[in-house]
């Protein structure tokens, strides 16, 4: 039954008392497939808008489209289903970014994922500034140590941010190299960083590399046509929480001094990243996904081969996912560059950067709020 589509699944659920009965059965749940297409397409039938109203419908499936269903379609399009208050919480933990969680204040689960959303919203069509006056980014320097900068949301402009990063570094004669590290369904997140082939190692930022090729996952490490979802590994290293999982002195690879340097990770240290939920063009993130969209490995995988390196600091932003936003194959200033769909950002914090990278946790050696020592 998987590979019907919507509308003959809600046909066959009124043939027969059994139909129905295999149909609105939990754990076969057939609706899962069709709803995954219809998500990745982004295209929605008139029949997904009024599938709250059908009790045959498990509400798991809700999370679902709540975590990956665009703002347009949630807000006013669909008939919204009646979860528990537990359910909005995962939707919403699985739609945004840790960060935002300072909008939900007083309010229920389910209002503050629609008040979240509204505002997303808002700012995808508008360049108001208002709901976030200052927007914050993260700074990995290279000796080990990352700030937490912010800067007035009306005047944010990573690519003019960084080149004042790249100037103190005495790196403004080379090129800046942007990549996308996962998106979202509203937001995805960029590092601005400079490769180059140093004389010396003085000036690598590993810390760089670690963010966006986790230690022990190669480009090699995705998984086979006929499970296009990794393994979950109930007891992974990394949670898909942003926690870690084992002690700090577990990690072989850290420039954390106090690392006793015991093991290298591994591929098994890993799991899929849930919350929140990565867009079909990152969904085994941090392990590769195949199709273009996730170019953390680009071409045939370590720039290190043909001897460039991450040097200086590395800086991480997030930009809201507008209507207008460059296809997902764009790559390096064509994510920044001004222009339709590139100029709108949210603040991306610490709590984001344990969510998104939790191993960074266990390699950073100083978390500095504003600007301090670390600084490049």
């Amino acid at each position: 039954m998987g590979e019907l589509d919507l509308a003959t699944l809600i046909i066959c659920s009124q043939l027969s008392t059994r139909m129905r009965q295999v149909i609105s059965d939990p754990s076969l749940n057939p609706w899962r497939t069709p709803l995954s297409r219809i998500l990745e397409a982004e295209v929605y039938p008139p029949e997904l808008a009024t599938l709250a109203v059908r009790q045959i419908v498990p509400r798991v499936n809700w999370i679902e489209i709540l975590s990956l269903a665009s703002p347009h379609f949630i807000l006013f399009t669909t008939t919204l289903p009646n979860l528990r208050e537990l359910e909005w919480k995962e939707a919403f933990e699985r739609r945004f970014l840790p960060g935002w969680t300072k909008w939900k204040k007083e309010f229920k689960w389910k209002e503050a994922f629609l008040k979240t959303l509204t505002r997303v919203f808002h700012r995808l069509h508008s360049s108001c500034t208002a709901e976030e006056a200052w927007t914050k980014y993260i700074v990995l320097n290279r000796n080990g140590a990352a700030n937490e900068q912010e800067v007035s949301s009306r005047h944010f402009n990573p690519l003019t941010i960084f080149n004042e990063l790249k100037f103190q570094a005495n790196l403004m004669h080379l090129r800046t190299s942007v990549r996308i590290v996962v998106q979202f369904a509203d937001v995805r997140i960029l590092a601005l960083g400079v490769l180059h082939k140093p004389r010396g190692s003085f000036t690598i930022n590993s810390n760089a590399k670690a963010f966006l090729q986790p230690p022990g996952i190669t480009s090699s490490s995705t998984t086979s046509p006929t499970n296009p979802h990794p393994p979950r590994v109930p007891m992974s290293r990394y949670d898909t929480n942003g926690s870690t999982l084992s002690d700090i002195s577990d990690y072989s690879d850290s420039p954390n001094p106090k690392n006793n340097r015991s093991r290298s990770p591994t591929r098994e240290d890993y799991s899929p990243l849930m919350h929140p939920l990565p867009f079909r063009s990152h969904r085994n993130y941090p392990f590769l996904t195949p199709g273009g969209g996730d170019q953390r490995w680009l071409g045939d995988g370590d720039p290190e081969r043909s001897g460039e390196y991450w040097v200086g600091g590395m800086m991480i932003v997030a930009q809201l996912v507008t209507p207008t936003l460059p296809s997902e194959d764009e790559q390096d200033l064509d994510l920044i560059l001004p222009g339709p769909g590139r100029s709108q950002y949210a603040s991306f914090t610490w709590n984001d950067l344990w969510a998104v990278a939790p191993w960074m946790k266990e390699r950073i050696t100083r978390c500095i709020n504003g600007q301090g020592l670390g600084n490049e």
